[in-house]
């Protein structure tokens, strides 16, 4: 399976307790919303429909389990009763078949730069195409078609 998308690339995060990698495979698409941190909503606008995020299991997992897709253009999150906050739909994609933790990332030198390590508690953080390939490549290139 190629993952290479639009060539634009992100990751999200999430805390298993409140939204696992399972729930995602289990909806299917799901708005992701909730996001409160301006410039993690600056990144949910820069996205567009065909962007591919790696899913990242925040807390004690630090793990980078999946890959989905952007399926919609940003809007409003109707939970944010300000109307300041928005959001996008994200489809399940595929599993990676070994996923990559945060221990991993921090011994491979290309991957220092990553908001991953800079920004560690930005929610949605921008991926380069080069730490896209290098995690891909660290993964084995494999994945688990959901």
């Amino acid at each position: 399976m190629d993952l290479r998308g639009t060539g634009t690339y992100w990751l999200i995060k999430s805390e298993p307790s409140t939204w696992s990698w399972d729930d995602q495979v289990r909806q299917g698409t799901e708005p992701w919303n909730g996001v409160r941190n301006y410039q993690a909503r600056n990144n949910l606008r820069a996205m567009s429909v065909g962007d591919l995020c790696f899913f990242y299991h925040s807390v004690k997992e630090r793990t980078i389990v999946g890959v989905v897709e952007v399926a919609s253009p940003y809007r409003l999150d109707p939970t944010d009763l300000d109307g300041v906050f928005g959001l996008v739909d994200v489809k399940t994609i595929c599993a990676l078949k070994k996923p990559i933790c945060l221990d991993q990332i921090k011994l491979v030198p290309p991957l220092q730069n990553m908001a991953l390590l800079k920004q560690s508690r930005l929610s949605v953080q921008p991926v380069s195409p080069e730490e896209w390939e290098i995690i891909l490549q660290l993964s084995g290139d494999r994945f688990l078609l959901i």
